[in-house]
């Protein structure tokens, strides 16, 4: 029974900290109220007045407090609506990532297991690169899981403005490598860095450049943009 995740995982977890955070803020907008339903076996999932096409990342269960992946599911092993999932696992397994590729966890040791169940959940939508997860209850002791996979979810954009919250923010979810956490924003949307000493220096679009650096004790000191030359 582990009681905390492995330096691998916190470090893939924090490369997605910074955007995910405001992805999901993103889904949470686009979503309507109302009622959940779920076809699996066409990847449809409806809330409200939308339909959108899902896959099942995994599921939690409340009472016995562990994730199970949906590509480990025995009842949805193979099938396309887990095959983002199932992306998930390679990818752990190419990168070593214990927490990706086993197919049960038990979190009951964790300090607040629920709380290690979203972490798992956020990672995977990181890594599959979707545009957030849906987490909805399926039972008295159920929580799924699913990934949008449907170009109508608004993905969002880099901020320029709002890079010093967003990454500021980002930094504070996991708390595990802030540089992890700046680097990764940067990864995901496609703009040229580099580490200079102390700091990450990103070229943004429009011929900004913004600058991080960091204290001694690798928390983010600073943001600032400067005009490129």
């Amino acid at each position: 029974m582990a009681s905390e995740f492995s330096d691998a995982f916190l470090r893939e977890a924090e490369r997605h900290a910074a955007w995910g955070a405001v992805q999901l803020q993103a889904l949470t907008a686009f979503l309507p109220e109302g009622p959940w339903t779920a076809d699996l076996a066409a990847c449809r999932y409806r809330q409200g007045d939308l339909e959108l096409r899902v896959g099942v990342l995994g599921t939690y269960d409340t009472s016995e407090q562990s994730w199970m992946w949906g590509w480990a599911n025995p009842g949805l092993r193979g099938t396309e609506v887990v095959s983002s999932s199932a992306a998930v696992e390679r990818y752990g397994r190419a990168h070593g990532i214990t927490e990706l590729t086993e197919e049960v966890l038990d979190l009951s040791g964790f300090p607040d297991p629920r709380r290690a169940a979203e972490t798992l959940a956020f990672t995977g939508m990181g890594v599959a690169g979707a545009p957030g997860y849906i987490g909805a209850p399926a039972g008295p002791a159920t929580q799924v899981y699913f990934l949008p996979d449907d170009p109508r979810v608004p993905r969002a954009a880099l901020d320029a403005v709002a890079l010093p919250r967003t990454l500021l923010d980002g930094a504070r979810l996991i708390g595990h490598s802030a540089r992890h956490v700046v680097g990764g924003y940067f990864d995901h949307h496609g703009v040229p860095h580099r580490t200079e000493g102390d700091r990450i220096v990103a070229e943004l679009p429009g011929g900004t450049a913004a600058e991080v650096t960091f204290d001694a004790a690798g928390r983010i000191a600073g943001v600032q943009a400067r005009i490129l030359p």
